[in-house]
């Protein structure tokens, strides 16, 4: 038996091993953390309208490689890596552009006016900061505003329909100047809104989370799917074209031909200021999203109840959802393959197809924990049953 002598010194040596490995948890926690902050906030970041996704398609590719079976691409850019070589077929997917532009006039004075990609409100689109991305490198620009001292009154009363008046300012006196800096038709044009973590909260603001958010969800799962057996062959897209059209998705879900599918992607919630009752239902802070219905797709009821009872036995909050004017990638996924059970998560999100959307941590870190174990549901007897439409007897 110990003296107390060496049961103290035992007890101080017992706490203070104790306390170590409680600062090396909270020190690994915290790098866990800092990292998937990190990734988000390259995500955000990188430039990428429709058409023009190279930045964001290289980030994808760098982290995806070391996680896949396998990589390769459709004809259109889009990403399609896999895990695992037997089992059903699951397709996750979420699109790498934004909503941009690309440079459509050069004015004689050294003007420029852009083709717009993608739905974006007019109110969205004056008197804001944005990069083109030309040969010589970014160049910044704003988008002008009529002059307050020149406004009429009648003027000041009234939305101007921004469409026929937007021109991008980039400092220059004539054209000339404006191809000095390397700028050519067609040249891709974003939001300059870098990204930034609001006021120590865990909030985070920046540009493109429809559907950054939904690519950051992908690398996480992959992440931990890297380590962990699962039952199903795991085909995570990374889709080109979403915001005029869904394009990348109809080709790579030609190219997976899955057996079901989940599309991932940014909400809309309705707790700003403004938002009528019945526009929406999601809210910061509340959790992942389901779709239960949007203007481009309705998905399967028995994957919709599987989710459900998913998210009850994880204790995951889950915000059903039903948008009228949204359109995402599983509308291409259902209808291939002869017919694709699929449904859509969201991360809620404020303020979409605008220069500064805000999404939640907590939001983004159960949506991957969904996910997640929403695959771990997904085997071979799971999916049959899902893919069964005879009728009940």
């Amino acid at each position: 038996m110990p003296s107390l002598k060496e049961h103290s010194e035992l007890s101080v040596r017992g706490r203070t091993i104790a306390l170590a490995a409680l600062l090396l948890g909270a020190c690994v926690g915290a790098r866990a953390q800092d990292q998937t902050m990190q990734l988000l906030q390259n995500l955000s970041d990188a430039p990428g309208p429709p058409g023009y996704e190279e930045p964001v398609r290289k980030l994808m590719v760098e982290r995806m490689t070391p996680l896949a079976d396998c990589l390769s691409y459709d004809g259109l850019g889009s990403v399609i890596a896999v895990q695992g070589s037997s089992g059903p077929r699951v397709m996750i997917d979420a699109h790498m552009d934004e909503l941009g532009a690309m440079v459509r006039r050069i004015t004689p004075d050294g003007f420029l006016t852009m083709q717009m990609l993608g739905g974006w409100l007019d109110e969205a689109l004056v008197d804001q900061r944005w990069v083109i991305w030309a040969s010589k490198g970014p160049v910044k620009a704003t988008s002008g505003i009529r002059d307050a001292h020149l406004s009429a009154a009648d003027e000041r009363a009234k939305l101007i329909n921004t469409r026929d008046l937007i021109y991008l300012d980039v400092g220059a006196k004539n054209a000339d100047e404006v191809r000095q800096m390397g700028i050519q038709l067609g040249n891709p044009v974003v939001p300059d809104s870098p990204f930034t973590v609001l006021n120590g909260t865990q909030n985070y603001m920046g540009k493109g989370w429809d559907d950054r958010a939904g690519l950051a969800v992908i690398l996480e799962v992959m992440q931990r799917f890297a380590h962990t057996p699962h039952a199903n062959q795991l085909f995570y897209a990374a889709t080109v074209q979403e915001e005029i059209g869904l394009r990348g998705a109809h080709t790579a879900a030609e190219v997976v031909k899955a057996d079901v599918g989940i599309a991932l992607e940014a909400g809309v919630t309705h707790d700003v200021v403004g938002a009528k009752p019945d526009e929406a239902q999601e809210v910061l802070g509340g959790g992942p999203g389901l779709f239960l219905y949007n203007s481009s797709q309705q998905p399967n009821r028995k994957f919709v109840a599987l989710a459900r009872q998913t998210a009850k036995e994880k204790s995951i909050p889950l915000q059903e959802e039903l948008v009228v004017g949204y359109g995402d990638d599983a509308a291409e996924i259902q209808k291939s393959n002869g017919g694709v059970p699929t449904i859509t998560l969201v991360v809620p999100t404020r303020y979409t197809h605008a220069h500064n959307g805000i999404i939640n941590r907590a939001d983004f870190d159960r949506t991957v924990e969904l996910v997640l174990a929403l695959l771990q549901h997904l085997d071979a007897a799971t999916v049959k049953q899902l893919r069964d439409f005879s009728p009940a007897q």
